[in-house]
């Protein structure tokens, strides 16, 4: 028996939200019924840009429906810059907690969301499930990159908890190995970061420079070559790094999405928190 707070079982029983919105904005669906839980998420735009309408539809648990609820409740009033922030711990605890076993249903609403705010941007499909990196879980289609993600953010130590968060390991089990290697690779990346610069704010102009060259060298221009673009260092001042997107990305009309999203939450991830990413004006 779950162990679940006052909070998830009223979202349970008395779902916000539920339905369908008419000429939704933007429409994202994660999860699938072969894999046991399904949602559909969509929201409406106001005239200022803030999400005035958010619903769901979703088939699952008791908390994959109180996650959505909860999500729903918390995006409407943002603007999608707001709401794109939102995390899978954001979810779990906007509802006082979550059973450990029952994350992932968190996990879901989050890329639910990203989803939609995907589509409304025209986000091309094909380049996002590029993204998300190759099948390890081939039960429940989980990748490495999403797997990695969640590894991070919520500082899973266990195949155990990571199949808590993602599905991912929960069937044949046959990925155990796979997942027990992304685990250590993340473990082995932040004790080499911890043991090269212990004090990130300490380091000079140049040394900075390097890590963010090495860093768009190595982890972000091959994925923007894939997609037909490219990126240029123009220049640094302090924690500001200043780009110039190229070939396709340079027309591309989510190239903001590209800069915040990717560019900066790499660099913040292989060199310093606070990084912050420019795009050259012309």
């Amino acid at each position: 028996m779950w162990d679940y707070t006052e909070k998830v079982k009223d979202h349970f029983y008395n779902p916000r939200n539920v339905g369908n919105i008419a000429n939704p904005d933007g429409v994202g669906e994660e999860g699938s019924l072969a894999c046991g839980d399904s949602l559909r998420l969509m929201f409406k735009l106001d005239e200022k840009g803030r999400i005035k309408e958010a619903k769901f539809q979703t088939f699952g648990c008791g908390s994959a429906i109180a996650s959505a609820s909860a999500l729903t409740e918390m995006i409407i009033g943002k603007t999608l810059e707001e709401a794109e922030k939102i995390t899978n711990q954001d979810i779990a605890e906007y509802l006082g907690g979550l059973p450990p076993e029952k994350m992932h249903c968190s996990v879901m609403g989050r890329e639910a969301l990203e989803a939609a705010i995907a589509n409304y941007r025209k986000e091309d499909v094909e380049a996002l499930r590029a993204r998300k990196g190759q099948v390890v879980c081939e039960c429940f289609g989980v990748t490495d990159n999403e797997i990695v993600r969640v590894i991070k953010e919520n500082q899973l130590r266990s195949v155990e908890e990571v199949t808590n968060f993602t599905k991912a390991g929960g069937g044949c089990r046959r990925c155990h190995p796979r997942i027990e290697e992304l685990i250590a690779g993340v473990i082995g990346v932040e004790q080499k970061q911890e043991a090269a610069h212990p004090s990130l704010k300490k380091m000079s102009n140049i040394q900075k420079m390097k890590l963010i060259e090495e860093a768009l060298e190595r982890e972000i221009k091959p994925t923007l070559r894939a997609d037909g673009g490219d990126l240029e260092l123009i220049d640094i001042e302090g924690d500001r790094v200043v780009v110039a997107l190229r070939g396709m990305c340079s027309s591309c009309p989510s190239s903001e999405l590209t800069l915040k999203k990717y560019v900066e939450s790499k660099l913040r991830e292989f060199v310093s928190e606070d990084i912050i990413v420019e795009e050259a004006k012309p």
